[in-house]
């Protein structure tokens, strides 16, 4: 009733723990596959190790929330072994979500992946706060065509997703991508975002700059899978922002997402809220009279006027 195939990939349901949300250990991997997700996805992962930004570099903002974390990882030669341990703990897709500062970067961050085991990839040119990655490399063509051709070789096959941002040319990026064969989408990364502190009048984040995400930015997300379904077709998309409930996980797929990333909704509500999505779902499907998930697809597109 709930399995999709996304890109070659067999998911269990839709549902996929979006990247940046939890740290990447195997422990917390197998939580959330027990939590009852149908593929996990790791925090964005560099060729060399980042520190991060200082503190503070998370706010609950009340109707959302902002970061900064700044991509902190260990770096894929450390996070390599973790990767092992967590393909042996659990048996749902694991998608390494690959960051970087060059196409070179981004090359050797898949091949050791492909290499430990990584069921896909996400390439993240979107991460709003980064200086010299993230949206900075998705905004720039060339770039971001020659970081998906070097991927591409060095996936060993794998299914490679694009990570997109709102804040640029998505659908210009996209089309080309498809061309450079890149195999979906993810849609949206979180949006560039601040808040001040009113009585140090001066910016909260460390970084003054940071990620918003939450529910606020669903609408914004569901216009992006919106016209990724409406440009491209069947492309497989993950859709991603501000998913907190079996409804707004819904909306995703008849907007045409093919899966649906929960990411801050788990800050809120836990992993229960896989679990309750999925009880969501399976309660709408045999009420209206549907037999499969999929069927669901899109299916936005044809009603509308």
């Amino acid at each position: 009733m709930l399995q999709v195939e996304l890109a070659g990939l067999k998911l269990r349901n839709p549902l996929i723990l979006a990247s940046g949300i939890l740290g990447s250990s195997a422990s917390l991997a197998l939580r959330v596959e027990e939590a009852g997700a149908g593929a996990y996805t790791t925090k964005t992962i560099t060729r060399d190790p980042r520190p991060g930004y200082l503190n503070p570099s998370f706010i609950d903002l009340g109707i959302g929330y902002l970061n900064a974390i700044g991509l902190a990882n260990p770096g894929i030669d450390d996070f390599a072994e973790e990767l092992d341990l967590m393909k042996k703990a659990v048996r749902i897709p694991v998608i390494l979500s690959v960051g970087g500062g060059s196409p070179e970067e981004y090359e050797y961050v898949v091949k050791i992946g492909a290499e430990r085991g990584a069921d896909a990839f996400e390439l993240n040119l979107s991460c709003p706060h980064v200086k010299g990655m993230g949206a900075e490399l998705g905004e720039d063509l060339d770039v971001a065509l020659e970081i998906i051709r070097r991927a591409r070789a060095a996936s060993g096959g794998r299914p490679i997703f694009l990570k997109l941002s709102a804040h640029y040319n998505y659908l210009g990026l996209a089309e080309e991508a498809l061309k450079a064969g890149i195999s979906g989408f993810t849609a949206i990364n979180t949006l560039r975002g601040l808040a001040i502190d009113v009585y140090a009048r001066a910016p909260i984040l460390s970084n003054v700059y940071g990620g918003y995400s939450g529910p606020p930015i669903k609408p914004v997300a569901l216009r992006v899978v919106y016209e990724l379904y409406e440009n491209f077709g069947k492309v497989p998309i993950i859709g991603v922002g501000g998913v907190d409930s079996w409804v707004s996980a819904l909306e995703m797929v008849l907007a045409g997402a093919s899966a649906v990333g929960v990411g801050s909704a788990i800050a809120a509500n836990g992993f229960e809220i896989f679990g309750e999505i999925i009880e969501g779902l399976r309660k709408y499907l045999e009420t209206e009279g549907f037999r499969r998930i999929t069927e669901l697809v899109g299916l936005a597109h044809e009603r509308s006027v």
